[in-house]
């Protein structure tokens, strides 16, 4: 059993015939999906989405581009966004985006902070996109974690080791996604294969970044099974091995889903 630790099931392509999306990830071993919230206006298709379809799960968040669009929410809002669902599980994504600025930087640690809050109060994990803003992300959990505990999900890592493992340090998880299977992601590779195992999760980042061999298309759950291979192989494991791993891990983060 494998579980796409993060998907965008209301974007197009996969919006568009989204059972059958859903169809060939169960059919590909993919169990559970958990789709991710971006903005507050899309929540409504999640919340859909949560309700009609019984293996999928959510999340509710702002994207750190989209901080700009939502400069007044509150962790009150959050959390209260949350409650509308007993299947929304997580808090984001949420985090800091330097690389591509479409939000001011005091915008995104705003409300970077405002979801760090909702998810001390709740206990719910934070899913944290991060990239080019490892030092402020590092400074930022680090000195919230002192404050009060909560549990962290870094997507999509891409970052350095040095990163990886102050992140893993503080407790945090680390997801896996198609970007490791690319052959200039080398360095990447090899962080993950020092990881430890119990720390790492898997997902698609669907309808982007698909994995090779089908690196180009838009993305879907059923291709996490390809990242998976990858993985397994780096870690010498069995692919079925593997992948009782992170899905441990993620009930272990998340909770056991019904």
């Amino acid at each position: 059993m494998i579980i796409d630790s993060h998907c965008h099931l209301n974007y197009e392509p996969m919006s568009l015939s989204l059972k059958e999306t859903i169809d060939r990830a169960n059919k590909d071993g993919v169990k559970y999906l958990l789709t991710i919230s971006t903005e507050d206006k899309s929540y409504k298709k999640i919340l859909n989405i949560v309700s009609k379809n019984e293996c999928v799960y959510g999340s509710y968040g702002i994207h750190p581009h989209e901080a700009k669009n939502h400069k007044t929410i509150k962790s009150e809002d959050i959390i209260k966004k949350t409650k509308l669902n007993k299947k929304i599980i997580g808090i984001g994504e949420s985090g800091l985006d330097f690389y591509y600025n479409h939000s001011d930087k005091k915008d995104q640690i705003k409300c970077f902070e405002e979801h760090i809050t909702a998810s001390q109060e709740t206990q719910l994990p934070l899913i944290v996109h991060t990239r080019n803003a490892e030092i402020e992300t590092l400074e930022i959990l680090k000195n919230r974690l002192n404050e009060k505990n909560f549990k962290i999900l870094i997507h999509c890592f891409t970052g350095s080791k040095e990163f990886a493992f102050k992140l893993l340090d503080l407790g945090s998880y680390i997801s896996a996604s198609g970007v490791v299977t690319f052959k200039k992601s080398i360095d990447l590779a090899n962080i993950f294969k020092e990881m430890p195992n119990n720390k790492i999760l898997v997902e698609t980042d669907s309808p982007y970044l698909a994995p090779v061999p089908l690196r180009g298309k838009p993305n879907e759950p059923s291709y996490i099974i390809h990242t998976v291979k990858f993985l397994s192989k780096l870690k010498n494991l069995s692919y079925e091995e593997f992948s009782n791993i992170t899905t441990k891990n993620f009930f272990n983060l998340f909770g056991e889903l019904n």
